[in-house]
């Protein structure tokens, strides 16, 4: 674990060291002790937001944007919501897309026992085939959703600890698992989405690539 402190940190996101303790509060960014900040929690957080200061959309909103790229109706969003956001998707980039979508889950990474993954994989939901769909290798990592609520028991019944270099990634959300699992099996939307936040650079531009051709087919 490579650690920095709240200076450097400040100075590398362009940001006041108020606002990097705002992050800290918020869980973008995780302190390890007073005045110092995992580093790859901040790689993770410029993967993402790169210099922009656009504030991501609502859960649901970031949902029905998933939903609607996927194909699906975003029934939990109003017609009117649904109109504007359609407007929207339609004049984004794949990057912008990636930074406004970012709080359809709280993200955390651990790791784990090997022999836990099996078991893990049981209580998430995952994007099927995430590597045949988008052409990568297949890896052992562990990267789904679940309920907000079931966070705490997943990780002590797992054995997991918190780092934010491991090998499994639990999203936190609350929208219903169920929809969740719909648009996980949809296509590749939801799999890109979580791919294009990677640090790995293949990973993270075969997401991106995934996300233009949705977002060019759904211009169409």
């Amino acid at each position: 674990m490579s650690l920095v402190g709240v200076s450097t940190v400040a100075e590398r996101l362009g940001v006041s060291t108020r606002q990097v303790q705002h992050l800290v509060a918020k869980g973008d960014l995780r302190q390890v002790a007073r005045g110092v900040i995992d580093e790859s929690s901040v790689d993770r957080f410029l993967a993402v937001r790169g210099d922009s200061r656009r504030r991501a959309w609502s859960e649901r909103t970031a949902w029905g944007a998933v939903a609607l790229l996927a194909g699906a109706e975003a029934q939990w969003l109003g017609q009117r919501q649904r109109t504007r956001l359609k407007a929207r998707l339609r004049e984004l980039s794949s990057t912008e897309l990636v930074e406004r979508a970012r709080d359809r889950a709280v993200v955390t990474r651990y790791r784990a026992h090997s022999s836990a993954g099996r078991y893990l994989l049981t209580e998430l939901v995952q994007p099927a085939n995430v590597a045949s769909r988008l052409g990568l290798a297949e890896t052992n990592d562990i990267d789904g959703y679940l309920r907000n609520v079931d966070v705490d028991g997943v990780v002590s019944r797992h054995g997991l600890i918190r780092d934010d270099e491991g090998r499994v990634t639990l999203r936190a959300t609350t929208m219903d698992l169920d929809v969740a699992r719909d648009l996980a099996e949809r296509g590749a939307v939801l799999a890109a989405l979580d791919l294009a936040e990677s640090l790995d650079v293949r990973e993270r531009r075969a997401g991106l690539v995934a996300l233009d051709r949705a977002l060019e087919d759904f211009r169409e």
